[in-house]
């Protein structure tokens, strides 16, 4: 399967999935983008991929089925997004022309939230971001610490395909949350060139998401030992919020953007 980054909106990212002319697409914010895409590749697209009910990852789904007519639109089961026709739930499993892709209910965000895996790729919407995850729209802190740990018993060499570029402003807080942590300091200066040269940083690799990803270390030393200094208690749920209100304050001042 192979897999095209298509950048829509301001940040987001689509994933469009291609097998020979067989195409399918991973929260498609916005149709034109994903229509010059398919015209362009020569592709047919056969379904859609929900992950989770926010405009900025379902807006497109109308026009791209008035464009190119009716298709599945996989989704979660409990979601409130209502053109999902082919609902979803933990342990169900998509098959693509073979691909095969493994449901698990990651809530947090929001209450509807999946995350489609397998052993090679990880289309994880917004509960995990290379670097960092979503904040809590609608889930429980308890919620989120669990389907992040839930996504870290994924392979090390699963690739992570997140639903935004926002890897500057995490690595930045993960540098801050882990001063000492040499593998966050050598991501943190190739995200730098990165973003100086416009190359993407996502997909990444789970296995840099482990070593460098605050949000997937809150219960390791020593990020652990420094959440109960900020007052956090000994349970994942007071260890993900305390980590979580840290980067919220932080995001507020915007001394976490890149400086343009």
């Amino acid at each position: 399967m192979q897999i095209h980054g298509l950048r829509a909106l301001d940040d987001n990212y689509i994933w469009l999935l291609q097998h020979d002319k067989t195409a399918w697409v991973v929260d498609p914010g916005d149709a034109t983008v994903v229509l010059t895409a398919l015209e362009n590749l020569g592709l047919h697209l056969h379904g859609i991929l929900i992950t989770h009910h926010h405009y900025d990852h379902t807006q497109g789904v109308t026009d791209l089925l008035d464009h190119l007519g009716p298709m599945p639109v996989y989704g979660p089961v409990n979601s409130r997004f209502d053109a999902i026709d082919q609902p979803l739930k933990e342990g169900d499993r998509l098959a693509l022309e073979g691909w095969i892709l493994n449901v698990l209910q990651t809530p947090g965000h929001t209450l509807d939230h999946i995350s489609f895996v397998n052993s090679q790729a990880a289309f994880t919407g917004d509960t995990l971001f290379t670097a960092g995850c979503g904040r809590l729209f609608e889930g429980t802190a308890e919620q989120m610490a669990a389907s992040l740990k839930k996504l870290r018993t994924l392979p090390d060499d699963t690739l992570v395909y997140c639903g935004h570029e926002y890897t500057w402003a995490n690595i930045h807080f993960a540098a801050r949350a882990e001063p000492d942590n040499p593998d966050i300091l050598t991501r943190m200066a190739q995200t730098i060139a990165n973003y100086k040269q416009g190359q993407p940083c996502v997909p990444a690799p789970m296995g840099l998401e482990k070593a460098t990803n605050p949000f997937l270390r809150f219960d390791h030393a020593p990020l652990r030992q420094t959440l109960l200094e900020r007052g956090a208690e000994e349970t994942d749920a007071s260890l993900f919020a305390t980590l979580r209100a840290w980067k919220d304050n932080l995001d507020a001042t915007g001394e976490l953007e890149p400086k343009r």
